[in-house]
């Protein structure tokens, strides 16, 4: 075996090692929440690593029948916000296994 055919062998192992640690934090993922907030912590949103929301909750103060529209750009704010916090942390981590590569098909 020539050192090329040996070095891409090696380069298939390092890929396929990167395959599988990408799809163990993708697991991983499912069980990391982030918690984000909007109108001073009136509402507030959980989110996994998915980009799941998981809950949210809404502080009765807030709630006003005459003004819907506030608490409804409240809850978007919030969820916005706890996507895009989930997004990161989960880019954080994929980049601890790719080393900042730049891999085709993997949105970072």
């Amino acid at each position: 075996m020539s050192q090329q055919e040996g070095g891409f062998g090696n380069i298939m192992k390092q890929a396929q090692k990167m395959q599988k640690d990408m799809m163990r934090i993708q697991e991983e993922m499912a069980s990391k929440t982030i918690e984000a907030s909007a109108g001073g912590g009136m509402v507030s949103v959980v989110v996994n690593g998915r980009q799941q929301v998981m809950s949210i909750s809404i502080e009765k103060d807030i709630v006003n029948p005459e003004d819907v529209d506030m608490l409804q750009d409240l809850v978007l704010a919030a969820i916005n916000e706890g996507l895009l916090k989930s997004q990161e942390m989960v880019k954080e981590e994929m980049l601890k296994i790719t080393g900042g590569m730049n891999i085709p098909g993997l949105n970072l």
